[in-house]
């Protein structure tokens, strides 16, 4: 079986993808290789190795089996032609925009990244001298002009972190390329199985594998994957000088968790939208941002260029972070945590979460306000989710 054959769809894939020459000794798993260091007796095999020239692994900083079984996997539900990965999701991100920007460029972006990637935009590159532009997510007129004005690399974000919002990705690479700007997407929320940015025109994809990809909270790791192999090659240079290497430990539990990908997104999926259309209801809930709602900005963006809508909401509490101090805790199935794409419910404040590097004021520009809640959808029966939330949401009734 060709296990990267077009033919075969993408659930397949998920589970067989870029395991087969990595498996030793009739295994049907994976081995975690944990040498640091690879020995050749022949000098000359040796070299051929080091510069390249002939596959093989030298050190475990610059490749290891287990970790490129991984990457295999990731690069061929992308539809990529190359793929590297790294020691977390922000490593990918850091090394992969310090490879490609220098002095003097200039970066459009969005103002809905996730607050890591919105410090790197607001606090380090402009250290370096690079000229960062935030535009706001959904206009996507003010983007094309700042696009058209002249710029070395776009970054987008789609769905975003934590309001969910949506960026036309084909339409924006266009005008991208039109000034001969690069366009990277992270694809974190929509995964490989619910959105591809390489078909919609993106020169590179990042996800932090430690969210879906992985899905089980006990794994850090980030991936880019991309058509352009010298871009891929320039970026993997740059982590393996900088040392941002993904752990092999690492990698077999982020491939054994792409095992269940798919189910675990179509449970996703399908729940967040009966949890999103449920909170709709509530009197205790402000708004709800979700892109599967008909009510979204660009409900009509994310049904032509994902095939599902994530397993991400979030949604604004009435009273703002009191509310929110007195449901949270009151939950019963969901973990209160840092994290998100987990097999279990996760939820928690974007003070605290997403945007927990960022002042009040500043999450106040972005657009995020502090009784915020970012509902990661696990895998629990949907209708127990929601009786959940309903036992939750008393605490604040009662409160009013």
């Amino acid at each position: 079986m060709q296990h990267n054959n077009k033919d075969v769809s993408k659930e397949t894939k998920s589970v067989w993808a870029g395991e087969k020459d990595y498996l030793v000794h009739g295994a049907t798993q994976v081995p975690v290789v944990h040498s640091v260091s690879y020995g050749y007796d022949d000098i000359d095999e040796w070299f051929e190795v080091a510069i390249g020239k002939r596959k093989g692994h030298i050190y475990g900083r610059n490749t290891n089996p287990t970790v490129e079984a991984f990457e295999e996997k990731v690069r061929i539900l992308e539809g990529a032609k190359s793929a590297t990965s790294f020691s977390t999701g922000m490593a990918a991100i850091s090394n992969s925009l310090l490879t490609v920007l220098k002095p003097g460029d200039r970066v459009v972006t969005i103002k809905d990244t996730y607050g890591g990637t919105n410090k790197i935009f607001s606090e380090f590159l402009p250290r370096l001298n690079i000229d960062v532009y935030c535009c706001d997510t959904t206009n996507h007129e003010q983007i094309k002009q700042e696009i058209a004005k002249g710029c070395t690399l776009l970054y987008l974000e789609s769905p975003t972190n934590p309001t969910v919002k949506i960026t036309d990705i084909e339409q924006l690479a266009k005008e991208a390329h039109k000034v001969g700007a690069l366009v990277f997407v992270d694809n974190t929320f929509a995964t490989p199985l619910l959105q591809n940015p390489l078909e919609l025109g993106a020169d590179l994809v990042i996800h932090s594998a430690t969210k879906f990809l992985g899905g089980h909270a006990d794994a850090l790791g980030g991936i880019v994957c991309s058509n352009d192999r010298d871009l891929v090659e320039k970026i993997y240079h740059y982590r393996e000088i900088n040392g941002a290497t993904l752990d092999p430990m690492a990698a077999y539990l982020l491939l054994r968790g792409m095992k269940t990908l798919h189910l675990r997104i179509n449970q996703q999926c399908e729940s967040a939208m009966k949890i999103a259309r449920f909170l709709q209801a509530q009197d205790v809930v402000e708004e709800v941002f979700y892109p599967g709602l008909e009510t979204h900005v660009n409900h009509h963006i994310a049904k032509k260029q994902m095939k599902q809508f994530g397993g991400m909401l979030s949604f604004a509490v009435k009273g703002g972070i009191d509310s929110v101090r007195e449901f949270l805790p009151k939950l019963k199935l969901a973990n209160r945590a840092a994290n998100l794409g987990a097999v279990e419910t996760t939820v928690g404040p974007a003070r605290t979460t997403s945007h927990v590097e960022c002042t009040p004021e500043e999450r106040a520009a972005l657009g995020i306000p502090e009784g915020l809640v970012r509902y990661s959808v696990g895998i629990e029966n949907c209708d127990d989710l929601i009786d959940d939330l309903k036992q939750a949401f008393r605490y604040i009734t009662d409160k009013e």
